[in-house]
């Protein structure tokens, strides 16, 4: 385990180990229903908000999506910190007061937890989409820029250059009707590499215009799409 996890959980724990002392060595161990269940109340607010992070899927907005989820568990937290060192302090004989404040409290939180959560999920949805759509504009452009890399012909670079204007420029949405088309796009540019690779510029001239023609297509069948 690496030396900054390490030191991490030992900062989680520094609440725990002082809470546990302070109660213990305060009140001993002979308490009321009511004091254990906001001893468990205050424990369970504290690990949640220590597993809150890790309930944020990965993305590229994962520290985005990661505060208001925190943020509500760090309130809840203090809420039922405080409401349960208040009952500690009272002591209470019934538990039902102390049960039902505590149960109505985790019960907000659940709510807007699961809510933020949801909403996490459908905005990390979006994101994973649009990172995908993406994929056809910025691999073709990538494959395109290297072959425009290694091109010393000049009339070649220009045909290469038009064509990379045209592919970086086209509609980032997709869609699966397309996805035909955009797959022989990337066959087609690993063709024309090789070709400009070899010299053969008569076939690479054939292949570019190949390249032009599926791309306007799936641009067009896009554009009625909308």
């Amino acid at each position: 385990m690496k030396k900054k996890s390490v030191l991490w959980i030992l900062l989680d724990l520094v609440f725990l180990i002082v809470f546990n002392v302070v109660f213990f060595v305060l009140g001993g161990k002979e308490h009321p229903a009511s004091v254990w269940l906001s001893y468990g109340f205050i424990h369970f607010a504290y690990i949640m908000l220590l597993i809150t992070p890790l309930l944020v899927r990965q993305s590229k907005n994962s520290a985005v999506l990661r505060f208001p989820i925190v943020s509500i568990s760090a309130i809840y937290f203090i809420v039922a910190f405080i409401v349960g060192v208040v009952f500690i302090i009272i002591h209470p004989d019934s538990i039902k007061i102390a049960l039902v404040v505590q149960v109505i409290i985790a019960g907000i939180y659940a709510v807007l937890l699961i809510s933020n959560m949801i909403a996490n999920e459908h905005t990390a949805d979006s994101e994973e989409k649009h990172e995908l759509e993406l994929q056809y504009v910025k691999t073709a452009s990538q494959k395109l820029k290297g072959i425009m890399d290694s091109i010393e012909d000049k009339k070649m670079y220009k045909k290469v250059e038009k064509l990379y204007d045209l592919l970086h420029s086209s509609q980032v949405k997709s869609d699966f009707s397309v996805k035909n088309i955009e797959l022989e796009v990337f066959e087609l540019i690993d063709v024309l590499g090789e070709q400009i690779g070899n010299n053969s510029f008569d076939e690479a001239d054939n292949t570019i215009k190949k390249i032009e023609k599926s791309a306007k297509e799936r641009n067009s069948l896009l554009k009625n799409m909308n």
